[in-house]
């Protein structure tokens, strides 16, 4: 247990500094979007209401975000981006933040010693475990990367 307890308080100071800094970072992007040529663009009436919208319901994306894979360094620009006050920010980075570093504490010591102790007792069952999963994640990445390319077919008529 205190090895679990060491790993999450770990993660959770990496979390708050990490997506602190993409919040401080998003924050300054967008004071200096606003003084530049991109100002009229972004002071529009519709950008307004996203603005005030994400400032007013963002918390809980931001708090959501830190479940997901990919999302939470965008949600976290984002809010920064938009100008969402610290009172309501903060609650939900530390919320979030506790939230995936007790996951992450809890089932990724549990995989690392599944890992472990597989590659320690049955070597060439770990070693083939560890290769289809690299060859799964290939296919998915060319099975994808071939649906998202345009076929021949397709780059005629949109040519044409």
């Amino acid at each position: 247990m205190d090895k679990i307890a060491l790993t999450a308080g770990a993660l959770y100071a990496i979390v708050l500094l990490r997506a602190g800094g993409t919040f401080a970072v998003g924050w300054l992007a967008g004071a200096g979007a606003r003084r530049s040529r991109f100002a009229g663009r972004i002071s529009s009436a519709k950008f307004r209401r996203a603005e005030r919208a994400i400032q007013r319901w963002g918390a809980p994306v931001v708090a959501v975000s830190f479940l997901t894979i990919g999302f939470q360094t965008a949600a976290n620009f984002l809010a920064g981006s938009m100008r969402m006050p610290l009172p309501r920010y903060l609650p939900a980075l530390f919320v979030g933040g506790a939230a995936w570093a007790l996951i992450y504490a809890t089932a990724g010591l549990g995989v690392l010693e599944v890992l472990g102790r597989l590659f320690a007792e049955r070597t060439a069952l770990g070693v083939s475990a560890v290769a289809v999963l690299v060859l799964a994640v290939c296919g998915v990445v060319v099975y994808r990367r071939r649906r998202a390319a345009p076929s021949s077919g397709d780059t005629v008529a949109e040519e044409s």
